[in-house]
């Protein structure tokens, strides 16, 4: 599996997210829109950091992740482990038991939790697991099909942080497992490589054959970068792939990014070109994220 750069051995200290915070001006977040992908990050020693890592964040407490939302224009959250915490998700399950209507998780945990704490993981918030072969502080693919029956048995998907061009030998033991899946930041592959790269392409059947994706990560992907024209027609492929089973995400606060840092309403308003179609925006931001974290049918706070 390749590893995300810079070398895990350096851990740098990477900047803060951009302070502007602002709804798109292309269109309209729809009511009960949802960000399905960001993280709450803690300070050490409280919540130590995991050794070997790839890269030292600035705390990003819920409050900010908070403000984020409501700025632009979003109802529901969606927290990930990060992998710095790896995995103890004790910040993760703060953030959720404070903002139950508001909030679901996904944690990192290793096999053989005993019962009390899976259950105590699934009041909190928590709908699924994540598996992460980048940035270190992860779980690998080693024990998927394990990790595939415990999601059964609880009601949770699986979540991927991947480099799509490592899935093709894994196809197949994705297709078989006994649960929904989600692959990130569109399988983090570079622009560079091209739509016909043949890990992107298998991705996009994956998703056609019932994997989720999650449309996002622009500023990961992109070697042009700001505006990240070169990723819409990556967004495109699997957003025709499958619109039923896509997920919009801001990965707020951006960590592990030494580029430019992006703005989250700047990342809105790429879905303009990503998904043109009103109606499938709708999808994407309501009706599919709704469908896979149990969020209420009534918006929440925050939506407009």
């Amino acid at each position: 599996m390749r590893e995300a750069f810079p070398s895990i051995r350096e851990a740098p200290a990477c900047p803060a997210p951009a302070p502007s915070l602002d709804r798109p001006t292309r269109y309209t977040i729809p009511p009960g829109g949802v960000d399905t992908h960001a993280h709450v990050i803690g300070a050490p020693p409280a919540y130590p950091f995991v050794s070997p890592r790839s890269y030292t964040p600035p705390p990003a407490p819920l409050e900010a992740y908070l403000a984020m939302l409501d700025a632009t224009g979003m109802a529901y959250g969606v927290l990930i482990q990060v992998s710095v915490h790896g995995t103890d998700n004790r910040l993760l399950l703060e953030a959720l038991r404070s903002e139950p209507a508001r909030l679901r998780g996904v944690a990192v945990i290793p096999l053989g939790l005993p019962d009390r704490e899976l259950a105590a993981l699934k009041e909190a918030g928590i709908v699924g697991l994540r598996l992460n072969v980048l940035y270190g502080g992860g779980i690998g693919f080693d024990a998927l099909e394990a990790y595939g029956a415990l999601a059964r048995e609880m009601g949770w998907h699986l979540q991927f942080l991947v480099d799509a061009r490592d899935l093709p030998p894994l196809a197949g033991r994705l297709s078989r497992l006994p649960v929904p899946y989600v692959v990130d930041h569109m399988g983090h592959v570079p622009t560079s490589a091209g739509i016909e790269d043949p890990g992107f392409r298998t991705l996009v059947d994956l998703v056609r054959d019932g994997a989720w994706v999650k449309l996002q990560g622009a500023f990961r992907t992109s070697v042009e970068g700001p505006p990240y024209r070169d990723t819409i027609p990556f967004a495109r492929a699997l957003a025709e792939a499958a619109p039923e089973r896509c997920l919009w995400g801001s990965d707020w606060p951006h960590v592990a990014n030494w580029g430019p840092m992006p703005k989250v309403g700047d990342l809105l308003d790429l879905l303009a070109d990503w998904v043109p179609d009103e109606t499938r925006r709708r999808r994407l931001f309501v009706d599919n994220p709704h469908r896979l974290y149990g969020f209420p049918p009534s918006p929440a706070r925050g939506a407009g």
